[in-house]
């Protein structure tokens, strides 16, 4: 019982400052929102995407194995879906799920 209630309260303590992170910027900022602050909040999602894509990238060996097709196959799908679709979480979803049929099935 000890436990449980042990770990009720990490969690409870996790989840109110995460919470407490997550509204700050609202409490600070209530008056007038820094530039520097808009900048950010305009770069930083291109940043971390191309981070994130250099990232899922870095161990593809185009001249070995499978030569990169499950990879770029499901690059295609993500970018294609994003393009037409304009919705992150469907074309994330699909990208994921191609690279995995690739990778199961077809090597």
């Amino acid at each position: 019982m000890i436990d449980i209630l042990h770990s009720t309260q990490i969690v409870a303590v996790v989840a109110l400052v995460t919470a407490a992170i997550r509204f700050s910027p609202f409490v600070i900022f209530r008056k007038k929102t820094p530039k520097v602050v808009l900048y950010l909040g305009e770069v930083l999602p291109y940043a971390i995407m191309g981070m994130l894509v250099v990232y899922c990238l870095k161990s593809v060996t185009p001249l070995s194995g499978n030569h990169a097709v499950p990879e770029l196959a499901a690059v295609f799908v993500t970018v294609f879906l994003h393009k037409w679709k304009h919705n992150t979480f469907l074309s994330i979803l699909l990208g994921t799920v191609c690279y995995m049929v690739f990778i199961q099935v077809f090597f």
